[in-house]
């Protein structure tokens, strides 16, 4: 795999620029993904749910020192992108004001749910700069994987890759580590 383009500062600057300008119809989100910036509609009723399922597990077991956003703006310095993961948790201090997103650097886990429309982007894109970034754990919940729907675990960031990944298909319980320590239990995920 090669590093994704990292771009020049005016390049950048022009990136968010244009992105902060952005007019969507609500719900719609933008992010800066490899040099483009791309939009998606507002994620349908099973994405929901499964967003949903998990940060109800979660919130369970963290402690009220982390908290967890759903599609908060999150810079990635390394890749030059700007993504709006499907669900992060970061620790409370980190956030800052909240006007100008959240550093990836300070992300403790970054989830993406797929739809059809972007389903590569999360398996590829996502993940080269997630793991750019140095998030510990990536969560990708693939409802459209090729054979079936699955649900895996990337840790141990290293360069443009992670070195761990555990999958599990729907239907079967996969374990989020510390600071988490909690079972996802999969069978509730639409499909």
């Amino acid at each position: 795999m090669s590093a994704a383009p990292v771009l020049q500062e005016s390049s950048w600057e022009t990136f968010v620029e244009v992105w902060n300008r952005l007019d969507l119809p609500e719900g719609w989100r933008a992010e800066i993904i490899e040099e483009r910036i791309v939009t998606s509609p507002p994620p349908g009723s099973n994405h929901n749910l499964i967003a949903d399922s998990v940060t109800r597990s979660c919130y369970a077991v963290i402690p009220r020192e982390l908290v967890i956003f759903q599609t908060v703006g999150m810079f990635l310095p390394r890749s030059g992108g700007l993504c709006v993961p499907d669900l992060v948790v970061i620790e409370r201090e980190q956030v800052g004001d909240g006007s100008s997103g959240i550093s990836a650097e300070d992300a403790l886990l970054a989830a993406e749910i797929t739809s059809k429309s972007n389903a590569d982007t999360d398996r590829d894109a996502k993940h080269r700069a997630y793991a750019q970034a140095g998030i510990p754990l990536y969560l990708l919940i693939d409802r459209f994987a090729p054979r079936w729907p699955t649900v895996t675990l990337f840790s141990e960031p290293d360069g443009d890759a992670y070195r761990e990944s555990h999958a599990v298909p729907f239907g079967k319980p996969i374990e989020l580590p510390s600071p988490f320590d909690v079972t996802l239990e999969t069978e509730e995920f639409p499909r």
